[in-house]
Parts: structure tokens; sequence; C-alpha cells
């Protein structure tokens, strides 16, 4: 499976970067519901990267959400953009959209859309969760799917809508992820809770670490950490990972529309 370039990472690893998680699917995770976001919400993250220790901003993540229609059934229409910004356009220009269809009922996924445009690189993915047959219809195939599946941006909702007082530190959390026709059993390690001060203000904050395939960009193991929002938001704040070359760190900057207020906001920056 490829392993995508720095900026669009964001948009796979907010809580999920694909990971090689054992025996077992997250089917037990069926019955999640959504208390964490409403439609409307919108929530921007600025991209950073640490190279022979300079430090500077390459692009934007942007996550927007809303109720519409699918096949006569209401869902939650879930848009992630990622691109570089001018200046580092010469270097390596991306320009990412993600879209997910969620069930606002079962939060199971109907849709996911991909559409990928990396320097050189371009991939369009579309695909349909067929929740009779448990199958995925993808442009180019149909294949096998859990009863509960997610997809790359789902998943990032999904983990907002975990209730992570239900676990002690060191706890795995299992669910299962379609992308690029295989389906891959996730676990983040929930780690408990801190402060984190990121360049929006300080934080009280839930802290937990996926564990990454080893690849071109990503070391393997449990490098990256996630801290989410303390509240009933579970907002993503801050992500940190070394890289091949450097590191990276994706911090959230702005925010609209959120369902609770920002409890935990100990102080702006």
């Amino acid at each position: 499976m490829k392993l995508y370039r720095p900026l669009a990472f964001f948009l796979l690893t907010v809580i999920s970067f694909p990971i090689r998680a054992g025996n077992g699917s997250g089917n037990g995770f069926c019955d999640i519901r959504n208390t964490a976001f409403q439609a409307s919400e919108t929530l921007t993250y600025k991209v950073f990267y640490t190279v022979a220790g300079a430090f500077f901003g390459a692009g934007e993540a942007t996550f927007r959400s809303n109720i519409e229609r699918l096949n006569n059934k209401p869902v939650y229409h879930i848009i992630g953009e990622g691109s570089t910004y001018s200046f580092y356009d010469g270097i390596f220009k991306v320009r990412d959209k993600y879209e997910t269809y969620i069930d606002t009922a079962t939060f199971q996924p109907y849709r996911f859309v991909r559409n990928v445009n990396e320097g050189s690189y371009k991939k369009y993915e579309h695909v349909d969760f067929n929740k009779t047959t448990n199958a995925a219809v993808t442009n180019d195939g149909v294949y096998k799917v859990p009863e509960c599946i997610q997809d790359v941006l789902s998943a990032i909702y999904y983990a907002r809508n975990i209730d992570f007082n239900k676990y002690k530190p060191n706890d795995k959390i299992n669910f299962s992820l379609f992308l690029d026709k295989e389906v891959f059993e996730m676990y983040i390690r929930y780690l408990g809770k801190e402060t984190v001060k990121t360049k929006y203000g300080k934080f009280r904050a839930i802290k937990f670490k996926p564990l990454l395939i080893k690849g071109t960009i990503f070391e393997g193991g449990e490098k990256m950490t996630v801290w989410v929002s303390d509240d009933q938001n579970h907002v993503p704040l801050r992500v940190e990972s070394p890289i091949s070359v450097g590191s990276v760190k994706v911090d959230m900057i702005s925010y609209r529309n959120l369902r609770y207020p920002l409890s935990s906001l100990i102080d702006l920056r």
C-alpha cells in the first residue's frame, strides 16, 4: 500500500494511519453514536516541518461537515482538504480532497471519495459501502469488508466519539478500516490525559498513539503522538511525528460552530 505525502498525512493520521494490529476487528464499536460534532463545524490546521533545526509552516488542512441526503438517508457529508502554501508549491505542490458520507444513525460510512494531487502523483478513488452484502464497491473492483468498517476520513470522526473515560492508560482501541483495496485492523493506544501547548493556546488534552507501518516517510512503531481536546468536542489539537527527514507537527489554528464550548482551553496563545 502506498504511503502518502507529508501534508496529506494529516487527513490520514489525526487518529488513524493504517496499521497492522493483529487478529480481530473493531465490530464491537458498531453501536457508536455521534455526540462530538454538529453539522456546519469547520476545523483548520497548519502543518509545520522541522528539517536540520529549521522550523516552518508548509500548508494547511481544513475539515467541514454538513447534513445532506444520500440514497434518501440523512448523512454527515464531511470534506477534508489539504494544500501547500504557494511558496512551498515549487518544492512539492499538494492539492488533496477527501470526502465521506456517514449515516447519521449508525455512524457507518456509505461513500468515500479521494481526489489526490501531490506533485506528479495523482489518484482518484470512489468507494460505495454496500451494507447489505458487506462489500466495498470501488471504481476498479468489489472487495469484502467487515460489517463495521471505516474509511480514512470517517475514522477521524469515529475516534472523536470514543468515550476515553472507559479506558485506562495503555489500553488499545480497535476498529477496521478500508483503504486502497485492503482492510486494515486498526488500533490506537490510549496514553491518558495531560496539558498541551499549541499554536492556538494551552489545552487540557487526551493523548494517544497510533502504530505506524514503516515506510518511505514514517518510521515504524508508536512514534506518532496525537492530542485531542479533553471536553465533549474531542477536537484534534496537535499531531507530532518524526519522518524520514526531520519531523512534522500539525496544530489546530481555528474552529467554527463547535457543538459544545471548547472548555478544555486553558489559555490563548
